[in-house]
């Protein structure tokens, strides 16, 4: 089988691969559509790991079934987390399953951008969802991604009629816009240093869009009648949006680090305006079952629409071209890779 094999993010090959044989408990499914994540070209985190077949925004349909598999079939749609906590651990006795030692080290064989993937007896049972018939395979690409922000704004206690600003208008930052827009946000306001993201993140539900040069806290005080956002979000880990960031958490207001910085960074913050302030910093990673069955829903329902946000799907055998849309991010939103090839 054909393989997209990271080296790093201009060395994407497509090399050859056995098909993945399965145990009796696990299942063998196709790769339909596979999204580009912004965090599978974070070069500094996937170089330690390479060469690797990346990919875990995945769906297809399942061609092999274990003996023992009772709950699914050949033939059926399905979406596969590449995580799943072990639902035992204190982290996930207290509903922090995404700190679960297992979610961290469980995963498929050997990731999305394959053209078939083995999926282990734990994720068979606890991260594989039937996709609904009105959900396109790549529709579908966007569970993991909505889960991850239905996991990060229920963290941040977020409400109807809350006001926000999202930094960062990338696929993250839209996602975030497009559920803050159903839950009911009063305003939302929305920054980044791509004018073309910007009128993206506008005809998404922005209502004020914002360079991040620009004096984001003042104009984002006037949008919010002299008062600043309930909630900021950073979609990015550049370190001047995680400043101003600091800067634009109003009193009460929560700030939600949805993207890391690299390890290395350190962020000097004021502690006594954030104490005086009564600000509240979270942060979030990944998506649990419970996140990625609430994305579902909600794109199913079509509650939230994704296929305005994407712009490119590419063969399987164009990751390259795909990893460098997504590295450049200047015109594109969400890549997809997709196999047609015919078993």
């Amino acid at each position: 089988m054909k393989v997209a094999m990271y080296y790093r993010n201009d060395d994407v090959r497509i090399e050859e691969m056995p098909v993945p044989a399965i145990d009796p408990d696990e299942i063998l499914v196709e790769m339909r559509a596979c999204g580009i994540c912004g965090s599978d070209v974070l070069e500094w985190y996937r170089v330690k790991s390479a060469p690797r077949v990346l990919g875990h925004e995945m769906t297809g349909e399942i061609v092999e079934v274990g003996d023992a598999v009772e709950d699914f079939q050949v033939g059926e749609r399905v979406f596969v987390s590449h995580h799943v906590p072990c639902n035992d651990c204190r982290f996930c006795r207290t509903g922090r399953h995404t700190l679960c030692k297992t979610l961290h080290s469980t995963n498929f064989y050997p990731g999305g951008f394959a053209q078939f993937v083995r999926v282990p007896a734990i994720n068979v049972s606890r991260g594989t969802f039937k996709l609904p018939d009105r959900l396109s395979h790549a529709a579908g690409t966007f569970i993991e991604p909505l889960g991850c922000v239905v996991r990060g704004l229920r963290i941040a206690g977020f409400s109807r009629g809350q006001s926000a600003l999202v930094m960062g208008s990338g696929v993250a930052g839209l996602l975030h816009i497009k559920l803050l827009r159903a839950m009911g946000a009063s305003t939302i306001a929305a920054t980044d240093v791509s004018e073309w993201r910007l009128k993206k993140a506008a005809e998404m539900g922005a209502d004020l869009t914002l360079h991040a040069g620009q004096d984001v806290v003042e104009q984002v005080r006037k949008l919010n009648q002299d008062r600043l956002p309930d909630l900021v979000v950073t979609c990015t880990g550049a370190l001047s949006a995680v400043r101003q960031g600091l800067e634009a958490a109003g009193k009460g207001s929560t700030l939600l680090f949805f993207s890391p910085t690299e390890p290395e960074v350190t962020v000097p913050f004021p502690l006594f305006d954030l104490w005086n302030r009564q600000v509240t910093l979270v942060s979030t990673y990944a998506a649990a079952p419970r996140d990625l069955s609430e994305a579902l829903d909600l794109l199913d329902s079509g509650v939230i629409d994704v296929e305005d946000m994407i712009t490119h799907r590419l063969p399987l055998e164009e990751a390259q071209r795909g990893f460098s849309l997504v590295d450049r991010a200047r015109d594109s939103l969400k890549v997809i890779l997709e196999n047609d090839s015919k078993h």
